[in-house]
């Protein structure tokens, strides 16, 4: 029996509608690949992106470096500083100056540091200079001891600092205070004023002490330098700079009798503690992400 000849309603909608729909096909197939492209490096900058890593495969250990609030690479710091001589039993002094450095990277900076101290005269001398003299007068009022000391007048030193520790201080509430330390090693120069004192009864000063030069009335001396500090950081541009340095020399041995010659000598140092603001320039870019 011969059936008639009919095309199904599916292939002719088929054949009608197929040469409309192909290229919207193809432009949303390249569209979505297009937007697989592009997302892949979105997902891998985000920070969800980044907890939902942790997630699944564990905590990655972070570099120190990644969470810095404060960033030094390729800034110069200025530091206005003022400081105190600790380790003088005999004499106070006080010194004014400035840092300046260049960080290479965030541990390693070179840094170069002059300090001036004024000489006040018998105001500088401590009241433990006094009483020696008096001690020695009382015990032989005919004695020829005198009490050697120097002031230090001008230290400079250049050096290299390296910044191995970082951390953040909790204050009140969410207050977080980001610090480092440093360490600093370097050369550099002591310039010193010699003085002796001696007992004078007759002083109309105030004070029973006499204060003379030594025969070497000043001396220069070439030191290495050794210390450490902290950074703690206020913004962006300024922080709080605590140093405390330490300069060895050789000089002769105290010379007590002033009719002995002492010849010998013996290593001293030089202990500078400063404090003092630092500011950093050029500005730091800012971070997109805080932690």
């Amino acid at each position: 029996m011969h059936r008639p000849y009919c095309r199904s309603s599916s292939s002719g909608s088929r054949s009608r509608l197929g040469p409309s729909l192909a290229p919207w096909i193809r432009w949303m197939a390249a569209a979505a690949t297009g937007l697989m492209l592009l997302a892949g490096p979105a997902r891998a900058e985000s920070p969800g992106n980044d907890a939902l890593t942790e997630y699944k495969g564990g905590r990655t250990t972070k570099k120190a470096v990644e969470n810095r609030f404060f960033l030094k690479e390729n800034r110069f710091e200025i530091s206005p500083q003022i400081g105190y001589v600790p380790n003088n039993p005999f004499a106070r002094r006080y010194l004014g100056g400035a840092t300046l450095g260049y960080h290479v990277s965030e541990t390693l900076s070179f840094q170069a540091q002059v300090l001036y101290s004024p000489d006040l005269g018998l105001n500088d001398v401590k009241g433990l200079t006094d009483v020696l003299l008096q001690r020695a007068y009382q015990a032989d009022s005919g004695t020829s001891f005198q009490q050697p000391l120097d002031k230090a007048a001008l230290t400079g030193a250049f050096g290299v600092a390296w910044a191995p520790l970082y951390g953040k201080i909790s204050l009140i509430g969410e207050t977080v205070l980001n610090f480092d330390f440093y360490m600093f090693g370097g050369a550099g120069v002591v310039s010193k004023k010699n003085f002796v004192a001696t007992y004078d009864p007759n002083a109309t000063a105030g004070r029973p002490v006499s204060l003379a030069s030594d025969a070497v009335a000043s001396e220069v001396k070439f030191a290495p330098f050794v210390g450490v500090g902290q950074n703690y950081f206020v913004n962006r541009l300024m922080a709080v700079k605590l140093d405390l340095r330490a300069a060895f020399y050789v000089d002769n041995k105290p010379q007590y009798d002033k009719n002995v010659q002492v010849t010998d000598q013996r290593l001293y140092n030089n202990v500078i503690a400063t404090a003092g603001l630092s500011f950093f320039f050029p500005n730091m870019k800012p971070r997109l992400y805080n932690y």
